[in-house]
Formats: structure tokens, C-alpha cells, sequence
């Protein structure tokens, strides 16, 4: 892989979240019956970072779990090794404001994925997609409420969000998959 570009640094990052934060409870009225839950493996420490910006600026702290979406893909072959759920949602998801929130939106499957998960654990108020990139190219019909950026790409460039957590850095990389 070629890195053809640097779509957003640290800073364009944390500005991105605190953006997305705040547009959050604005198009939620507030922070009464909304929660954020992060699909593994980075949408979980964006959904924490939201959670932390929305602290910040609100002084109230909304919950936050975690969404395994590997169980409910439909373009991957499971064996016994992916059928670990590793989802944790401490809350019910009954009547709220559910932000599920994502590194990347691509095809949309994992997204679908991440829905169906959540329908199957109750029936939300609504369920809103929070992504730190939207870089095109959907399969299914699904687009996301908060984004911290669109980046159009072709099909054979590769958009790679590293996070301090994950990878000992922030920054939102494209590369050319040659």
C-alpha cells in the first residue's frame, strides 16, 4: 500500500468529534434518552471520545456499550472462532436515542449489521450513524447523520483511521491498494 494522503490529523480529528458531539444534541434536543454505542473495533473509542466531549460541554454523561457486528454479517463466513459476541450494551436500548457510531462508512454492512444487532436487543425511539469518514461506494441504502468528513475514493484506495488508543496516534489516512 502507497499512502497517497493525510485526510485529517489530530487536531482535525478532535475538532471533527467535538463537531459530531455537538451536533448530537442538537438534533437529539438534548442529552435525555440518548446513548452511543461504538461498533468494534474503532467506533468504540470514537463513541468514548463523544461521550467525553459531550461531559465536557454538558456536564452530563450519556452511556455508552459496545457492538460486535461479526455475528450478524452477511458477507463473511463464520466459524466458530468469529461467533464470539463480543458486544456489551449494559442499557436498554428500548425507546431511546440510539447513536451508533463508526470508524468508516463503506459499503454499509457493517452498519446493517450493527442495526440489526441493536433491533434484536429492543426497539430504539431511532438510530442515528455517526462516522468519523464517509468515503462513498454504498451497497445498501444507508447514510450516516454526523460525519467528520466525506472523503470521496475509488474502489481501490483504502482509508485507515488510526487512533491513540488502537494505534498510537490519530490521524485519518488514504493509501492506494496497488
Amino acid at each position: 500500500m502507497i499512502l497517497k494522503a493525510k485526510i485529517m490529523d489530530e487536531a482535525g480529528m478532535n475538532r471533527a468529534i467535538t463537531r459530531i458531539a455537538h451536533e448530537i444534541i442538537e438534533r437529539n434536543g438534548g442529552t435525555d434518552n440518548v446513548v452511543l454505542v461504538g461498533i468494534r473495533t474503532r467506533g468504540v473509542p470514537i463513541a468514548y471520545r463523544i461521550r467525553d466531549k459531550i461531559a465536557q460541554a454538558y456536564d452530563v454523561s450519556i452511556p455508552v456499550g459496545i457492538l460486535d457486528t461479526v455475528p450478524y454479517r452477511d458477507d463473511l463466513i463464520l466459524t466458530d472462532k468469529t461467533r464470539v459476541d463480543g458486544t456489551k450494551v449494559p442499557f436498554s436500548v428500548e425507546g431511546v436515542n440510539v447513536v451508533l457510531v463508526d470508524d468508516v462508512l463503506y459499503t454499509g454492512r457493517t452498519v446493517r449489521a450493527g442495526i440489526e444487532a441493536l433491533i434484536k436487543m429492543g426497539r430504539p425511539s431511532v438510530i442515528q450513524l455517526a462516522v468519523m469518514v464517509d468515503r462513498g461506494h454504498r451497497e445498501l441504502p444507508i447514510r450516516p447523520d454526523f460525519v467528520g468528513k466525506n472523503t470521496p475514493t475509488s474502489l481501490n484506495e483504502i482509508v485507515s483511521v488510526k487512533l491513540l488508543e488502537k494505534d498510537e496516534e490519530d490521524s485519518i489516512l488514504l493509501y492506494a491498494n496497488n
